[in-house]
């Protein structure tokens, strides 16, 4: 039997007649009569006997009728699945991040979303510019939410704002809590080294020797906010991305724009021969809000 021979037994079985099956199934009724014919072609039998204007189940009918319904129970399950995923209702989200992201930006649009679309499942683990290649190539992640990222053969790239490094000091270092600073006046304050800290430190390093500006850097660390909660101990001055500085100040911390800023892009990236999910494509109007807000 067909799949259409199915539906069309299904709907007479549970109906009685092929006048009620043809309204549930929307179509006419010499359409039904004509995909049962074929159906008890193919079938070297007979499913029904006409009883006093009714549609009675042969034996054989009978015999069918289980092993008809789940199949025909499995095919609503399909068409339910096939229409929730269309209004968003089941899916998988595979996201990638840089840690930064991890504080606020993220979490508040996973939340948002989720409140619409609780049925739709997150995977998120951090992943670094270096290797976020191996990431997408692997679909360890789906999407990628990246600071200024190279651009990378077979690798879509969308920008999705524009942000700063920005200083994070401790206010007794700066008591007028100066919203901007040049690189100048961080000359006698111990600095918080961020090692191999990828683009960022580029861009960060590149502005150090232009201005041929010296920097003690008694202490090194890897991680982004370990830098922050370190200025929060006293510790020195760090520079870092604003997600990261937001994500971290204290009450005893500030944070300073540079003067003039040091920009980066914040960039999404998947990969070309791999389209985007319905879900993770309606995800992304969250992610563009909270990260442009």
């Amino acid at each position: 039997m067909r799949l259409r021979h199915i539906e069309i037994f299904h709907a007479i079985y549970t109906t009685g007649s092929i006048t009620n099956a043809a309204k549930i199934l929307h179509v006419s009724q010499p359409s039904v009569s004509k995909v049962l014919s074929h159906a008890e072609m193919q079938l070297g039998f007979k499913l029904f006997e006409r009883v006093k204007g009714r549609l009675i189940p042969t034996d054989e009918a009978e015999m069918l009728f289980d092993e008809v319904d789940k199949i025909y129970q499995q095919m609503r399950s399909i068409k339910n699945t096939a229409e929730n995923i269309k209004k968003s209702d089941y899916g998988n989200i595979n996201l990638g991040l840089t840690p930064a992201l991890g504080f606020n930006v993220i979490p508040n649009a996973i939340a948002k979303y989720h409140q619409r679309h609780g049925k739709v499942n997150f995977n998120i683990q951090t992943v670094h510019n270096d290797a976020v290649m191996q990431a997408l190539f692997e679909h360890k992640c789906d999407l990628a939410i990246l600071f200024s990222p190279n651009a990378m053969a077979g690798v879509n790239s969308i920008e999705l704002t524009q942000s700063e490094l920005v200083i994070v000091y401790p206010k007794e270092s700066f008591p007028q809590c100066p919203s901007k600073l040049t690189l100048s006046q961080l000359q006698d304050h111990e600095f918080i080294d961020i090692s191999d800290s990828g683009p960022l430190g580029d861009l960060l390093w590149t502005r150090v020797m232009k201005e041929n500006i010296s920097i003690q850097s008694p202490i090194k660390v890897q991680t982004y906010f370990i830098a922050a909660r370190l200025v929060a101990q006293g510790a020195g001055i760090c520079v870092v991305d604003k997600f990261t500085a937001e994500g971290n100040l204290s009450e005893n911390t500030a944070m300073a724009s540079f003067d003039p800023p040091l920009t980066f892009s914040v960039n999404a990236l998947y990969l070309e021969n791999r389209s985007l999910s319905k879900v993770t494509e309606e995800f992304m109007p969250f992610l563009n809000a909270e990260i442009a807000d």
